[in-house]
């Protein structure tokens, strides 16, 4: 069992990432996805993760929102993730301050998970409700203003099985930031989608780059849109970060032979 004694139970103010993986380990079975992994993200940092299939890189994501882990301790804005101070110590965190932990923490799926049965504009008002507790007005006044600017305020009525590909994920980005987090995770938000309406969910996640201060994770297979948006590029392997650095230096001269080689497949493959 590991001891958790030489993790701090709240991150130094003048030495705080928002979010912060220190020594984290993820296990399926014997199975190990993520190796002692370590990793800052800066506020209002744009990171994407970039790899293999089976490197680990949705990993990453999962453990922000979704599993626990099996080693380290994960940090999001000072405050421990995963585990939660017990008697001047790190243990295990219950589900219930899991739950709360993870609040400023929003997620975009590949596959949109939208309510079939909540028009655009119920489903971005559902969690400000029951989650956050603001009245059906306040809700409502938010959603529709980040309806509109994620350019989707026109079809607020519908239902997702009316709208297409492209438009179901810019209301699920829509609602996610109805939350009002601090952290955006996305996962593949364009892999499931036709070519011709990628281009309009890219561009609504630029916006949120400039004109919001959110910190996004962002895990894609398309290099371009990496290149052209990140502020930082980690290439996984077997778990772990092999390189990382400024979209310019890791795409336009990588320095490890796994990343040249991956880079080199993706290329040939397009």
């Amino acid at each position: 069992m590991e001891d958790y004694s030489n993790y701090p139970l709240q991150l130094d103010a003048t030495d705080r990432p928002m979010v912060r993986f220190q020594n984290v380990t993820k296990r399926y079975g014997a199975l190990t996805v993520l190796d002692n992994l370590n990793l800052d993200v800066a506020e209002g940092e744009m990171i994407s993760i970039i790899g293999p299939s089976g490197s680990g890189k949705t990993t990453v994501l999962r453990m922000l929102m979704l599993e626990r882990i099996q080693g380290g301790v994960i940090y999001v804005d000072g405050t421990p993730l995963t585990h939660e101070a017990k008697g001047g110590k790190l243990v295990e965190a219950s589900e219930r301050y899991l739950r709360k932990a993870r609040e400023p923490i929003g997620m975009c799926f590949q596959h949109f998970n939208l309510f079939p049965h909540f028009t655009a504009l119920q489903n971005c008002m559902e969690g400000p409700v029951q989650v956050l507790g603001l009245s059906k007005k306040e809700a409502r006044e938010r959603s529709e203003e980040l309806l509109e600017m994620v350019g989707m305020i026109d079809k607020k009525d519908q239902h997702p099985s009316r709208l297409s590909g492209g438009q179901q994920q810019r209301v699920a980005i829509a609602r996610a930031l109805a939350m009002r987090p601090k952290v955006m995770l996305l996962d593949e938000v364009t892999s499931a989608l036709d070519p011709e309406v990628i281009g309009e969910v890219t561009e609504v996640i630029k916006k949120l780059v400039k004109e919001h201060n959110l910190t996004i994770m962002m895990v894609t297979h398309q290099m371009g849109f990496a290149a052209d948006i990140s502020d930082r590029v980690c290439f996984f392997y077997g778990g772990r970060i092999e390189e990382q650095g400024p979209p310019k230096e890791l795409f336009g001269n990588p320095q490890k032979e796994r990343t040249q080689q991956f880079l080199s497949a993706v290329k040939s493959a397009d």
